[in-house]
């Protein structure tokens, strides 16, 4: 077999599937790759305290890389905007938010302030928060939440949702940050309430499966170029063993000798009718 695969054609071939191979071979490599990438944690970017005007503007989305992200921020409360939320995480039965006018850009800001098991507690904490002066607020920025997982039959609040804050404020200007802050031990001290646990946030990934698996699949398309190659080689050398077996076979039930040379037959005298009769 090895001698077809030595023919000009059949090298040519090898030649091309190598080629195809090494191809498949790098794709392999560089979904490995991303697969591994895609499993690394993120840099803990959102450790570095900036303004908020510096990561963002009025009603524009918070990204997942901003989320968590520490910001300060100054401006000053609104008197009566005071919300109390249920059943969040972070500490206390009672969450006040309160509504944050930004001195840079006039634009509305939620603060999650701090947190108190009673509710009289929780709004009296917002309450001592609101004056004519300024106040500079530390903490951490994130997404804006959905009002659908409020409780609405029962008056209760559970989102930091701006899309209700808009319905409920008294004083706002139609200019709302795409997110909330959830202010720092600072502010939750000045509003002598509990300070809200919070934390760095999970930058780790899960390990891409999807990735590996096409690397797999390209890995697996090298061998198979390489694999088709070595079947065509194998199906030429295969036909013409079977085109020699039926020659050989062709010639051994038609034989033919050119050494035998022709032997004349003996001629046989005829009498002749017309010899004389009573001779022999």
């Amino acid at each position: 077999m090895w001698a077809v695969a030595r023919r000009p054609k059949w090298i040519a071939l090898l030649l091309l599937a190598i080629l195809l191979a090494g191809v498949f071979a790098a794709l392999g490599k560089w979904q490995l790759e991303r697969s591994i990438e895609n499993g690394k944690p993120l840099p803990a970017s959102t450790e570095t305290r900036k303004t908020l005007d510096d990561v963002t503007t009025p009603e524009k989305p918070v990204g997942s890389s901003l989320a968590g992200q520490k910001v300060t921020v100054s401006g000053r409360f609104v008197a009566g905007d005071t919300t109390v939320l249920t059943g969040r995480s972070g500490g206390g039965k009672y969450q006040t938010v309160g509504h944050l006018v930004d001195d840079a850009t006039g634009a509305s800001l939620p603060v999650v302030i701090g947190w108190s098991d009673q509710r009289s507690a929780a709004v009296a904490g917002g309450d001592r928060l609101v004056d004519d002066a300024s106040l500079t607020i530390r903490g951490r920025y994130y997404p804006a939440e959905s009002p659908d997982q409020d409780t609405f039959e029962q008056h209760e609040y559970s989102a930091v949702a701006p899309a209700r804050f808009v319905n409920t404020w008294k004083a706002f200007d139609d200019r709302m940050y795409g997110g909330y802050v959830v202010a720092d031990r600072t502010t939750a001290d000045a509003a002598d309430l509990g300070t809200i646990a919070d934390r760095a946030p999970t930058r780790e990934v899960q390990f891409d499966w999807l990735n590996l698996f096409y690397a797999v699949e390209w890995v697996v398309f090298a061998g198979f170029a390489v694999f088709l190659w070595y079947r065509f080689v194998k199906d030429a050398w295969e036909r013409e063993q079977d085109e020699a077996r039926e020659s050989a076979e062709a010639a051994a039930a038609d034989p033919v000798d050119d050494d035998v040379e022709p032997v004349d037959e003996p001629v046989v005298p005829v009498d002749d009718a017309r010899a004389e009769p009573g001779r022999r």
